[in-house]
C-alpha cells in the first residue's frame, strides 16, 4: 500500500537569513547611514535589493521604468529611479531611502512633519516618492517657486498636487527657520 507524503510546510522567511553579510567581495554602500554589502547577482535593480533584502518598503514599484516617481531614493543626494540602479552602479555610493529622511530619534525630517501638516498624503502610495523629490529640490533650491515643485516627476492620481506645493513651501520655511536657530 502506497503511502502519501506531503511536501514539508514551506518555511517562513527568516529575516536574519536574508540579511546581507560583511564579506570580502561584493558591493559596500551605506543605506541610511549603514553599511551593508551586497554579494548577490550585480545587475539586481536597487528597489528589489531594498525591498526583498532589507525589507525596507517605503520605496514602491511604479513601473519597470519608473515612470510616477515612486520609486526613488538618494544617492549621494540626488534623486534616482530604484528600479533603473543595479547595484553594480552603488559602490561605496550612500542611499537615503524615505526611511532615513528622520533622524535617529525617530524626529520626522521638516519635510516629512510639512506633508502631515498640509494633509499632502492622498492614498499614500505615491508619498515616499513625494518626499524624496522634495528633498532632492529643497537641496537645489532653498526657496522652491511653484513651477519648481511643478517640474516633480511624481504623479498622483488623488490629486494631492496642490497640497504638496503648500508643504514643499513650508519644509523650505522650516528648514529656513532652522538653520537659523
Amino acid at each position: 500500500m502506497a503511502q502519501d507524503h506531503a511536501a514539508p510546510a514551506p518555511r517562513k522567511a527568516d529575516k536574519a537569513a536574508l540579511a546581507p553579510v560583511v564579506s570580502g567581495g561584493g558591493i559596500d554602500l551605506l543605506i541610511n547611514g549603514e553599511h551593508f554589502n551586497h554579494t548577490g547577482d550585480p545587475d539586481l535593480p536597487l528597489l528589489w535589493y531594498l525591498r526583498d533584502v532589507l525589507r525596507l518598503d517605503g520605496t514602491k514599484y511604479g513601473g519597470e521604468h519608473g515612470e510616477g516617481g515612486a520609486d526613488l531614493v538618494l544617492v549621494d543626494g540626488k534623486a534616482v529611479s530604484a528600479i533603473g540602479v543595479p547595484m553594480s552602479k552603488l559602490q561605496g555610493r550612500k542611499v537615503v531611502t524615505v526611511e532615513g529622511l528622520a533622524d535617529a530619534k525617530g524626529t520626522l525630517h521638516p519635510l516629512q512633519q510639512a506633508f502631515i501638516d498640509e494633509d499632502a498624503i492622498g492614498c499614500g502610495y505615491c508619498t515616499p516618492g513625494w518626499l524624496i523629490a522634495s528633498m532632492d529640490l529643497l537641496t537645489r533650491h532653498k526657496d522652491p517657486s511653484d513651477s519648481d515643485i511643478d517640474t516633480l516627476p511624481n504623479l498622483c492620481r488623488c490629486g494631492c498636487q496642490t497640497r504638496v506645493r503648500k508643504a514643499v513651501k513650508r519644509a523650505a520655511a522650516a528648514m529656513k527657520q532652522g538653520a537659523k536657530a
